[in-house]
């Protein structure tokens, strides 16, 4: 195989790309200083720069509906935390079980695909219940839709698997089988960078 016959699998954005997604990820950060008072966006954006698979994963994030932003930052790693912020569950995620375990247990009608099959392939992480209850301070989300979070293992080897969205002014935990799906349900994720 000759050098310009290769298939990359790097994970990088053309520089239009980049470019693009900086300017969406910047007016974001602008219009919603609730989310990381007291942050500036230039050091945000140093960081992005410089970790080129981190800025490929947001682009996929946002790519999907996610409208990903920045929600925090950890004083001990330096690192900048993003979080899905659509205000519904991301539209690019929609109909997938749990997992690959919930997706193979089905006999029939089964999704192209399962959220954390996805977020893998996104580098991303699921929401974990914690974090879905943070992100709900910055705001109302899931009002229509809802949104699979990572699910703790001793709920996923009984069969189950847990998702949120918020009713009636609160936040709300439910559950269902690892298998099943909803064209209202899919997944939010999170990235340090």
């Amino acid at each position: 195989m000759t050098k310009s016959n290769k298939i990359s699998n790097k994970k990088e954005l053309s520089p239009e790309q980049r470019e693009e997604l900086l300017r969406a990820l910047k007016a974001r950060f602008e219009k919603n200083m609730n989310r990381h008072e007291g942050l500036g966006w230039a050091k945000v954006q140093a960081k992005l720069e410089a970790n080129t698979e981190k800025l490929w994963s947001l682009n996929e994030m946002e790519r999907t509906g996610g409208e990903p932003d920045v929600v925090g930052h950890d004083q001990k790693t330096g690192e900048y935390v993003f979080y899905d912020c659509s205000a519904e569950s991301p539209k690019g995620r929609t109909s997938v079980c749990y997992d690959r375990e919930g997706l193979d247990s089905r006999k029939e009608f089964k999704p192209k695909n399962t959220a954390m099959d996805m977020a893998a392939a996104m580098g991303i992480e699921l929401l974990t219940e914690e974090e879905y209850q943070e992100l709900q301070k910055f705001g109302n989300f899931d009002t229509k839709t809802s949104s699979w979070v990572k699910t703790p293992s001793d709920i996923r080897k009984l069969g189950g698997s847990l998702y949120c969205d918020r009713r009636y002014g609160r936040v709300f935990v439910g559950h269902n089988g690892a298998q099943s799906y909803y064209s209202a349900r899919a997944f939010r994720g999170s990235l340090r960078v």
